[in-house]
């Protein structure tokens, strides 16, 4: 397709780990973009530290989302916007789950406009059986042997149970 006429969106997020809500959100907006590039936050400024590392974080959602022709990912180190420019794409596409979640991306959103108002900023609401999952809340789960299998894809909940799991 040409570059001029492809709607290319950005999926970003830290991903640590991805959720099936994030699977959810990325497959939504791939049925409504040409392409869509996730962009995986090397090191998230709001978070201390990452569970797993951007490699394995980029691995788990490849593998996820390979049935996805549309779908391509990658690690990020810059400004969103910038990210974007960069691959062309004129709409961040991200999820919400409540009212803390609009009010933080709100923010987030008008910061991005004053960067670059020809990126937009666009919300899919979580579908219900995803309203209250977050990443989070997995690690803590997994953290105490919880069954997180229905949340997250397989090899993701293989690596939690290694990384987290108690004995």
């Amino acid at each position: 397709m040409n570059q001029n006429t492809e709607k290319v969106a950005v999926c970003p997020g830290s991903y640590d780990p991805v959720t099936n809500g994030h699977l959810d959100i990325i497959t939504r907006a791939s049925r409504t973009f040409d392409r869509v590039v996730v962009g995986v936050v090397n090191q998230p400024i709001r978070k201390k530290k990452t569970l797993f590392t951007a490699e394995e974080r980029i691995a788990f959602i490849e593998g996820a989302t390979e049935h996805l022709g549309n779908v391509e990912v990658q690690a990020f180190y810059t400004l969103l916007v910038e990210f974007a420019r960069e691959h062309g794409a004129t709409a961040i596409v991200k999820g919400l789950r409540a009212i803390s979640d609009f009010e933080y991306e709100n923010e987030m959103a008008q910061l991005n406009y004053k960067l670059d108002p020809e990126v937009e900023s666009i919300y899919v609401f979580a579908r219900p059986d995803y309203s209250f999952l977050s990443s989070t809340g997995v690690k803590e789960m997994a953290t105490f042997n919880g069954d997180v299998s229905d949340l997250v894809p397989p090899e993701v909940a293989a690596a939690l149970a290694d990384r987290l799991g108690r004995s």
